[in-house]
């Protein structure tokens, strides 16, 4: 009886291994995308964009492969670039779920909950302002000079993995230009996972990997990452939280201004606060899109 007791405890102990449930959450953006370095590819209607969003599909792939090759069991796919239907669902892996379409709650990160194990970020590109940064921008190109929570300039990555720290979900892996990638680990510590697929001559041009090698590169080192999630610490910050969104012109900050609640630091800035990260987040959002007067 003893030894059939200590076999069916172990056949237990393996089928709960076995079971064990790995959840990948993965958004996508475009402007880093490898060999991508021109709005004319970025934006829906550039004699380009077609063949960009091919890659940009293809891009996401790799990252999917990875994680299944990490033993992902459930994937969900975040579309998180401009009006968030860039991504070809014809041609995405079919053993991940698509989130296409924009307004979301939650922008580049809906879809998120603390269900999760890790977030990969794909395609992404530098805050505003980066030197030698690939179509540098934050959130809004025409908009937006800056955007700071509790003091830190923010490029869009930072503001994400904020929001999935929230949910107590860490950001193990980015992909991206040099820049952004240098981002990550200044802001989110050097035991994120990186991939460089291509490095800024300004903000468009660009030295870029061959396609097939920054595939390889993303497949192989998401799985690394993964196999780190553990190790890795979901990104917070020490609550309430000032979110500061800084504008292109003073115009579109008198446009936002009127919301009660928001502070006017000076011409061009705007400033709430809030003692949660969802609330400041879309609070934040609503005042960027408020802003827009172009």
């Amino acid at each position: 009886m003893k030894a059939s007791a200590a076999i069916l405890l172990l056949l237990f102990v393996i089928q709960e291994g076995n079971s064990q449930k790995l959840r990948v959450f993965i958004s996508v953006d475009m402007e880093g995308i490898t060999g991508l370095v021109s709005s004319d590819q970025v934006g829906r209607g550039g004699s380009d964009y077609q063949m960009a969003r091919g890659w940009m599909t293809e891009e996401a792939n790799s990252a999917i492969l990875g994680a299944l090759d990490a033993g992902a069991t459930d994937v969900i796919v975040n579309d998180s670039h401009g009006d968030m239907r860039n991504l070809i669902l014809a041609e995405l892996n079919a053993a991940a779920t698509l989130i296409t379409g924009s307004p979301k709650p939650l922008s580049m990160m809906q879809g998120i909950d603390e269900t999760f194990d890790a977030v990969l970020f794909i395609g992404y590109h530098p805050r505003e302002g980066t030197t030698d940064g690939v179509l540098d921008h934050t959130i809004s190109g025409g908009t937006v000079d800056f955007i700071r929570i509790n003091g830190v300039e923010m490029p869009e990555l930072g503001i994400n993995a904020l929001v999935a720290g929230n949910f107590n979900v860490p950001v193990v892996f980015i992909s991206g230009d040099k820049a952004v990638c240098d981002q990550a680990k200044a802001l989110l510590g050097d035991q994120i996972v990186t991939v460089a697929v291509k490095e800024g001559i300004g903000k468009r041009a660009a030295k870029s990997l061959p396609l097939k090698k920054a595939h390889d590169l993303i497949r192989s080192q998401v799985k690394t990452a993964l196999e780190k999630r553990k190790d890795m610490r979901p990104y917070k910050l020490k609550g309430p939280y000032k979110f500061e969104v800084g504008y292109r012109r003073s115009s579109q900050a008198d446009n936002a201004s009127v919301i009660p609640g928001v502070q006017r630091l000076n011409a061009k800035t705007l400033q709430i606060e809030s003692k949660d990260v969802i609330e400041g987040f879309k609070f934040m959002r609503g005042l960027i899109n408020l802003g827009r007067d172009d």
